[in-house]
């Protein structure tokens, strides 16, 4: 009879507990839904395409001649008049080729950016591949296409010497992950020390406390953002010496203009974090709110892949997306010397909407 009452004890505290986890959205976030999505983006990146698409700059001078005499004489049972080669294989899936005509500058951009991997050109004759040698990607490019552009059949030869690296800044995979990972310590920073921080006072009824000393609302809000900005600017500033004495890495494009586009992002999820925080009081349900934001982003905006792995019809919309916006400004501030003129639309949208989700956020604000 004893025995019978402890298990009964036990059915009922698993049960309760087994309830109590349940009930918990941030358990069913991470235990679930996370995953699920987490497999969804990737295998949209990396898996669910039919074949893959492997964009190729051709050098060009004045006109689509050579990029013509190419795919004529050395593949021209293999191209089609889209300039686009498919090498068929059933064991590892398809690979097609897109030879797009670009000038040097374009086609450096385009490489540094990720809608390349290589860059060919004529030589005398001769087929120059030219791609940074660190570049697994580039690599396996450069191997099929070598195949068929020796004979116009798949043979394997071993030929290096029409390999001409490319070692300039910006090229580097390490050049396009640096500015990944300011922008993206930036959402980091904002939505959790924000958006958690002030969902964790209103949970330990901190912030009753203090609406009820004689301090105005908005110096508090506005401390919170200002001490927060700061700390970001101190982790880049690291970051970014950091990058410079290891890697080599320098800023080829204007500072006050990274300036600007570090402010606005700043600017953006700050409002995008006040605005979640601004009436949730249990962390749980804060914890994933945030992680809804955050990880999709980390996914699709490109930090440390390009999301050009992705479909070209989801491109449009990724480059929407507020970590993308920074990202991008960021690499091209970086890697390409931009300056304000290329991110005068991302900085106005970012500054435009974090203003309006402040707005909103303080308009529903709850102090406990």
């Amino acid at each position: 009879m004893k025995m019978n009452k402890k298990y009964s004890q036990l059915g009922q505290l698993l049960i309760s507990h087994f309830k109590e986890i349940i009930r918990e959205p941030g358990i069913i976030f991470w235990g679930i839904v996370f995953p699920i999505l987490m497999s969804l983006g990737l295998g949209i990146a990396f898996t669910q395409k039919q074949e893959v698409i492997r964009k190729v700059a051709v050098l060009e001078t004045n006109d689509s001649a050579v990029l013509d005499s190419l795919l004529i004489i050395y593949m021209s049972d293999y191209a089609d008049t889209n300039r686009m080669m498919t090498i068929e294989n059933m064991q590892t899936g398809n690979t097609s080729f897109e030879f797009i005509p670009m000038n040097w500058h374009d086609a450096l951009i385009a490489l540094k950016r990720g809608v390349v991997n290589i860059i060919i050109a004529e030589n005398d004759g001769k087929i120059e591949y030219r791609f940074d040698p660190l570049n697994p990607d580039a690599q396996l490019s450069y191997t099929k296409l070598n195949k068929y552009f020796i004979t116009g059949t798949p043979v394997i030869i071993e030929n290096t010497q029409n390999i001409q690296p490319l070692t300039l800044k910006g090229t580097r995979y390490i050049d396009f992950l640096i500015p990944g990972l300011l922008a993206m310590g930036i959402m980091m920073s904002t939505m959790w020390g924000l958006s958690y921080g002030m969902i964790e006072k209103r949970s330990k009824k901190l912030l009753r406390r203090m609406v009820a000393t004689p301090m105005k609302k908005s110096y508090f809000l506005i401390s919170i953002m200002t001490v927060r900005m700061t700390m970001n600017f101190i982790e880049a500033v690291l970051l970014i010496v950091f990058a410079w004495l290891v890697f080599d890495i320098t800023i080829q494009g204007s500072i006050p203009a990274l300036l600007a586009i570090f402010i606005a992002g700043n600017v953006g999820f700050a409002g995008l974090a006040f605005f979640i925080s601004c009436r949730t009081a249990k962390t749980e349900i804060g914890n994933g709110l945030i992680n809804v934001v955050v990880m999709p982003m980390m996914i699709l905006s490109g930090i440390f892949f390009s999301y050009h792995n992705f479909p070209d019809s989801l491109i449009p919309y990724l480059r929407t997306l507020p970590l993308t916006m920074v990202a991008d400004g960021m690499r091209s501030i970086f890697i390409e010397g931009a300056g304000f003129d290329q991110i005068v639309t991302p900085v106005a949208i970012l500054m435009i909407g974090g203003t309006i989700f402040f707005s909103f956020g303080l308009r529903f604000f709850r102090w406990y």
